[in-house]
């Protein structure tokens, strides 16, 4: 077990939803953070981060996927690899690419300087298969002719982080003295952290908070699965990968996360409109469908081998569902205060 102490985690992403709740997380735990991001992006992250001192530097990437910065891995003892293009941002060829070319582009420069530990987020998006199988075997069957066809966004995601995912492994495979893992959640949900910054209605950068968000408004739909991972056990999963054990031990390091807990669709309406009667409403009228399964069956036991977390350092459904609702409707209030005119949110994720 390392001294986290004296340790730098170098952070992309970090501007991000889970990036902001891996971020703080390091800090409490006393490590320092080398964060990098583009532009306006890195000016806000060096002043909502400014409190924490020379803990944090912030370092301007323009090209996370193709520029060299030899110079920024100085020092570093671990990287934490949040950064990845999002569903329909860009032409399905240049998604593929860049999210293989983003993840490879960081690792290759960080062994070169000498890093040896990377974690590394993926999506159950790779992993999800007709036989709803979810161990660390299994892979989802799209190939990059389908990805490529264009016309399924999610389609394409699941294709570039499936492949970004893969050549990761195959690089993995011919450094065996790194350190690798990569973390592969469902949905994610959960509240904000004080330093993101939500001053405009903005869905993308909600995440997969907006299929919560979408319970909120009369003809909202549900997303394709129940299955999630509060945001803040998602950045937990991060920190404890920064000291697993080595993959001689434990062998290849790719974790599926989601939370122990779940709810049928309606039980979460029901209970949304028990708990925050003000929003009973508006919630949705949609019928919800009946999923074959409300927690995701996958092996518990490693995730405790590898992460060393436990069922009860997850969240309870409850907490997740209510710190989101209420973290939903403080920022619709601030954005209606803005001048904003709050629209129902678009399909996407669904």
């Amino acid at each position: 077990m390392s001294n986290s102490n004296s340790e730098l985690i170098f952070v992309t992403g970090a501007s991000g939803f889970l990036g902001s709740h891996v971020v703080l997380q390091l800090l409490e735990k006393g490590y320092r953070v080398r964060l990098a991001a583009r532009g306006p992006k890195a000016d806000y992250l060096q002043s909502t981060y400014a409190s924490y001192g020379n803990r944090v530097e912030v370092v301007k990437i323009t090209d996370i996927a193709h520029d060299q910065f030899p110079d920024t891995f100085i020092g570093v003892d671990a990287i934490i690899h949040l950064a990845s293009p999002l569903a329909g941002r860009a032409e399905p060829a240049v998604l593929l690419a860049t999210a293989a070319e983003g993840t490879l582009n960081v690792v290759v420069q960080g062994e070169k300087a000498g890093v040896k530990r990377m974690v590394v987020t993926s999506s159950i998006a790779t992993v999800l298969n007709p036989n709803e199988s979810y161990t660390d075997k299994d892979w989802n069957p799209v190939t990059k002719e389908m990805a490529l066809a264009g016309g399924n966004e999610m389609l394409t995601y699941s294709a570039s982080k499936k492949f970004a995912e893969i050549a990761l492994w195959e690089w993995a495979d011919k450094h065996p003295h790194v350190e690798v893992t990569t973390l592969n959640p469902p949905f994610l949900y959960g509240p904000f952290t004080q330093h993101f910054p939500l001053p405009v209605p903005d869905f993308n950068a909600i995440s997969t908070n907006v299929l919560i968000y979408k319970y909120l408004f009369p003809g909202g739909g549900f997303p394709s699965m129940t299955h999630y991972i509060d945001v803040r056990d998602a950045a937990q999963t991060h920190i404890h990968a920064l000291n697993s054990p080595p993959a001689a031990q434990v062998g290849r390091k790719r974790i599926i996360i989601s939370s122990p807990y779940g709810w049928p669709f309606k039980k979460t309406l029901d209970f949304i409109a028990e708990q925050r009667p003000s929003l009973k409403g508006r919630i949705t009228t949609a019928t919800p469908p009946v999923l074959s399964s409300d927690v995701m069956p996958i092996d518990f036991r490693r995730v405790e081998e590898v992460l060393g977390m436990q069922n009860s350092d997850f969240h309870t459904t409850e907490q997740t569902t209510l710190d989101t609702v209420d973290a939903l409707i403080q920022v619709e209030e601030q954005w209606r205060s803005g001048g904003h005119s709050i629209n129902a949110p678009p399909t996407m994720y669904s």
